[in-house]
């Protein structure tokens, strides 16, 4: 049986004109490391860009077509209106309907490409609300947006949501379990004709924190999520409609956690757009001060800028203005970096 390998790039830059770029967006990259399971675990070995297999290189760099609407071309902001009582880090906040739209039309005015709407806490050990209760919290929600313009993602991992959720304007379906929740969730999906973001779980939420194991992580995640991506194409969602998200903090350990956000630049051996949620999440006050969630702003730029630097198209924050400004200030060191490589001279001669 053939060898399975996959290539993580590495040695990340802006900095470097004619490198391969992840995705063809802002990140170069000069080398990668090539993993292999092997009995008893796995086997990795470091790469120059020049030896990844042909297939894989031109996957890991071809432009990724527009998503809902947004070009991938560069890093774009999702905001998060969770429209309940119970959330880990904004439960209640939003629970007014009249809070939660004045709240996502803040969010788009501000420059997020996407407002993400869920009616359905997923706090570890959480429990769902009934499928009565979260239309009744989602629907006039997310057609009140997109009645007013604003694209709206429906956070949902319930069939009928989905439908109802098109219906009233939503551009994307976005369902933390990758379209597993219920049997007619990916028909639905699929027949709305909008595009998902497909993320991993161990689990449900209620059951998903309670010592979670894997083989790899990474490995483990990014084999689930070609499975889900192969049943969507045969279902009818073809990959330009699909994006990733590997679920940081959805059945994963702080080290699991900080192990994909290092090696996240592996997903995008899989083709498609990349999505990263690490906003105020717990592992963040687990490897700083034990923060409260609402005080780990910090935490969450920090991380999100790695997966900026590793090529992640979309990222999922409460904290819309303050992930623009950290965003806007790395693409302007990075872009002004990468313009003195570009203008400087070859050495011509020997340096003294």
């Amino acid at each position: 049986m053939m060898e399975q390998a996959y290539f993580e790039p590495a040695g990340f830059s802006s900095l470097l004109p004619g490198a391969p770029r992840l995705a063809g967006g802002e990140t170069c990259f000069t080398s990668a490391i090539r993993t292999a399971r092997v009995a008893g675990g796995v086997r990795r070995q470091a790469v120059s860009a020049e030896q990844i297999t042909p297939d894989c290189l031109a996957t890991l760099t071809r432009p990724r077509p527009d998503f809902g609407g947004v070009s991938m071309t560069r890093p774009s902001i999702m905001g998060i209106v969770n429209v309940t009582p119970d959330s880990f880090s904004d439960g209640g906040d939003r629970f007014d309907g009249g809070r939660a739209v004045a709240d996502g039309l803040a969010m788009w005015e501000a420059g997020a490409a996407f407002v993400d709407v869920g009616g359905e806490s997923t706090r570890p050990g959480s429990e769902a609300p009934s499928l009565e209760e979260e239309l009744r919290r989602v629907i006039p929600v997310v057609k009140s947006l997109a009645d007013q313009g604003v694209r709206v993602s429906v956070d949902t991992r319930r069939a009928a949501v989905m439908r109802e959720a098109a219906a009233a304007g939503a551009a994307v379906i976005n369902d933390i379990s990758a379209l597993t929740s219920e049997p007619e969730a990916l028909r639905a999906a699929a027949e709305t004709g909008l595009p998902v973001i497909l993320m991993h779980m161990l689990g449900e939420p209620r059951t998903m924190q309670q010592a979670p194991r894997y083989d790899d992580v990474v490995l483990d995640v990014y084999d689930y999520l070609a499975r889900r991506i192969e049943a969507c194409q045969a279902a009818g969602i073809s990959l330009e409609r699909i994006c990733v998200d590997p679920g940081v903090g959805f059945g994963k350990t702080a080290a699991h956690n900080v192990e994909l956000v290092a090696r996240l630049s592996i997903f995008h051996g899989l083709g498609c757009p990349l999505l990263l949620g690490v906003s105020r999440k717990s592992f963040i006050g687990k490897l700083s001060r034990g923060e409260a969630p609402k005080e780990r702003v910090a935490g969450t730029l920090a991380v999100t800028l790695a997966g900026l630097l590793r090529g992640a198209q979309i990222h999922r924050v409460h904290d819309v203005e303050e992930a623009l400004q950290a965003m806007a200030l790395w693409q302007a060191v990075e872009a002004a970096g990468a313009g003195m490589a570009e203008t400087a001279n070859p050495i011509s001669e020997k340096l003294p």
